[in-house]
């Protein structure tokens, strides 16, 4: 039997659209509440956390919401950080701050499943802030979007009792 026919996509593991749509929503309340991290967020769009919450959910290897129905793109994301002369201070206290609404409504906290999504938060923050710098941006307009799969450990933990 193939067990990797079986692996499901850390989209799958963290729960579909509503986990990422409620994470985004409550994670950007917190954002806007927040000193160093509002004055960059304060004037997003009312659609902005749905259509991060899509991004985030398409890489991981949900349904491509993001790039179909919002119309948008790698490079259309790349892009919004354009200028934007984030921190690394900037980057840590977003992924802190996504992390703590991640445990706050139960993201899955297996190590193999954390591993995964922080490495794509770590790797993606770093994307931001490089981007959010440069004097000036090349990126092929039709770059396809990261897919982000389980990485080195191959998939989520299945205890003995649960393999049977």
């Amino acid at each position: 039997m193939d067990q990797k026919a079986n692996i499901p996509t850390l989209y799958e593991w963290a729960g579909g659209m509503e986990v990422f749509e409620t994470l985004t929503d409550l994670f950007y309340k917190k954002v806007l509440k927040d000193g160093l991290l509002e004055p960059i967020f304060r004037h997003m769009s009312a659609e902005h956390q749905k259509h991060v919450a899509h991004f985030i959910a398409e890489v991981l290897g949900g349904p491509a919401l993001y790039t179909g129905e919002d119309g948008g793109s790698h490079a259309k994301m790349v892009q919004k950080h354009f200028l934007k002369h984030l921190t690394e201070a900037h980057r840590k206290r977003w992924v802190k701050l996504l992390m703590e609404t991640a445990d706050e409504i139960n993201l899955p906290d297996d190590p193999e499943f954390r591993s995964a999504f922080m490495a794509y938060l770590e790797w993606g923050t770093r994307i931001a802030v490089l981007n959010s710098n440069v004097a000036e941006l090349e990126m092929d307009a039709n770059a396809a979007m990261p897919k982000w799969g389980w990485g080195v450990p191959g998939g989520p933990y299945i205890a003995e009792e649960k393999k049977n």
